[in-house]
C-alpha cells in the first residue's frame, strides 16, 4: 500500500520507536506508584520524555508538560478548564472539530464565541482578529496548519496580538509538531496542545499539553497520582494537577524514542523531505483537466497536504477509486473540518486529501499521479 493519509496519522514509525514499545511492554510497571524497578523505571521514562519534550519546545521545564491521550484530550481539558460564563474566545474557521466542538460547548454554557474569517484560498483574515476582540476577549485560540488546505497561520503575528490585548493564545500543533520548528516562548505561546501520533511519529495514544508557568487551568479529570492520596482533591501542583490516573507509560516510551529520532535525523530534514515530495505531487497534478486543488501554493512554506477534487465527483467514490485499483490511501470526505470546507465552498463533495511523511517515495508519488491523471482521463 501506497500510504498518503499521514495527516490522520503516520502509519510508518521509526524502528527505534516500535522497539522502545515493545520493551516497555514487557518491563515497565506503574509510574509513581512504588518504588520497585518496574515502577521506577516507567517513572525515569516520563520523566525523560517530559524533559525531551520542553526542550523540543523551549518550554520552562518538565512540570510545565502534561501527557494527554491525544490532541483532542489536551484541546477539551484547556477550553473547558480556563473559561467562565461571560468570557469571550476568538478562533479561525480553520480549525478542527476538537477545537470546535468544545467551543460551542462553553458557548452554550454562556461563553462568547467569534471567528476569523478565510478567504477563497483558506487564509485566515488576520485584520479579524484585532476587530473581534471585546473587553471580555480572554484568549485566542488557532491552529498551527489547517490539517486541510495545509495552509500555517502565522503563528508569531496572532501571537503579537494576543500579547498586545493581554489575551492568551492557545495554539493546536496537531499538524505542525515534529516537523516544523515551535518555541513556545519566542511565539508568545501560553498553552500548547499537540498530539505524539502524527508528525511528533510516536504511538497512538500520546500526546500533551504546555502550560506556561502563571496559567491555572482547571482540571478536567480527577483521580489517583500517586501523592497527596489522603487529600480530598486533585493536587495543585503542575503536571499532576492536569493528569489523573495511569498514563499511557507504554506509548510514551515511544514517544521518547521518537523525539530523539527526530532531534537526530534532523526536523529540517524532515520537513524539507516531506515538502519537496509534497511539490513534487502537485506539480505532478495541478494541471491535470478536471482537477481541482485547494490552499494557498503561492507560498513555499506550508504543511505537507495537498487536498484536490476530480471534477464534479464525490470525494469518497475516487479515494475509494485510488484505494481499490491503485492500493493508495488517501483521506476523502469532511476531515473533521466543517468550517474550512464552508469557506471552500466544498461542504457536499468534501475534499480528497494527500498527505506525506518522509518515509514516502519518489516512486511512491509518481504513482499516484499517475492514478490521478488516470481517473480524470476515464
Amino acid at each position: 500500500m501506497i500510504y498518503l493519509d499521514n495527516a490522520a496519522t503516520t502509519r510508518v514509525k521509526p524502528k527505534e520507536v516500535v522497539e522502545a514499545v515493545s520493551e516497555a511492554l514487557t518491563t515497565l510497571g506503574n509510574a509513581e506508584r512504588g518504588t520497585h524497578s518496574a515502577s521506577l523505571g516507567a517513572s525515569r521514562t516520563v520523566f525523560s520524555t517530559r524533559m525531551k519534550l520542553a526542550k523540543f519546545f523551549n518550554a520552562e521545564g518538565p512540570s510545565n508538560i502534561v501527557f494527554t491521550m491525544n490532541a483532542t484530550e489536551g484541546l477539551n481539558i484547556v477550553i473547558k478548564g480556563l473559561f467562565e460564563k461571560g468570557d469571550a474566545v476568538i478562533s479561525t474557521c480553520l480549525e478542527h472539530n476538537s477545537v470546535l466542538r468544545p467551543l460551542y460547548q462553553i458557548r452554550d454554557e454562556g461563553v462568547g464565541l467569534s471567528f476569523v474569517s478565510a478567504d477563497k484560498l483558506g487564509r485566515p483574515n488576520y485584520e479579524d482578529f484585532e476587530r473581534l476582540i471585546n473587553p471580555n476577549t480572554k484568549a485566542i485560540i488557532t491552529t498551527a496548519g489547517s490539517n486541510l488546505t495545509g495552509n500555517l497561520v502565522d503563528i508569531k503575528r496572532v501571537g503579537e496580538i494576543a500579547k498586545k490585548h493581554d489575551l492568551l493564545f492557545i495554539v493546536d500543533a496537531s499538524q505542525t509538531a515534529g516537523v516544523f520548528p515551535i518555541d513556545v516562548k519566542e511565539l508568545g505561546i501560553d498553552i500548547l496542545c499537540f498530539t505524539g501520533h502524527k508528525g511528533l511519529l510516536g504511538p497512538q495514544g500520546t500526546g500533551g499539553i504546555y502550560v506556561r508557568t502563571g496559567v491555572d487551568v482547571r482540571p478536567y479529570l480527577s483521580g489517583g497520582t500517586g501523592v497527596q492520596t489522603y487529600s480530598e482533591h486533585q493536587p495543585p501542583e503542575m503536571p499532576t494537577r492536569l493528569e489523573a490516573g495511569t498514563l499511557n507509560g507504554h506509548g510514551i516510551a515511544g514517544l521518547d524514542a521518537a523525539i530523539d529520532y527526530i532531534n537526530e535525523y534532523g526536523m529540517s530534514t524532515i520537513h524539507d523531505r516531506e515538502l519537496s515530495l509534497m511539490w513534487r505531487f502537485y506539480n505532478g497534478v495541478k494541471d491535470i483537466k478536471g482537477i481541482k486543488i485547494y490552499g494557498d501554493f503561492e507560498t513555499s512554506d506550508r504543511c505537507p497536504i495537498v487536498s484536490l477534487n476530480l471534477a464534479d465527483y464525490e470525494s469518497g467514490a475516487v479515494s475509494d477509486e485510488l484505494f481499490e485499483r491503485f492500493d493508495i490511501a488517501t483521506r476523502p470526505g469532511g476531515h473533521c473540518a466543517p468550517l474550512m470546507h464552508k469557506a471552500l465552498g466544498t461542504v457536499e463533495q468534501g475534499a480528497v486529501r494527500f498527505s506525506f511523511s518522509h518515509f514516502n517515495t519518489e516512486e511512491e508519488i509518481d504513482t499516484a499521479i499517475s492514478a490521478v491523471r488516470t481517473l480524470a482521463e476515464e
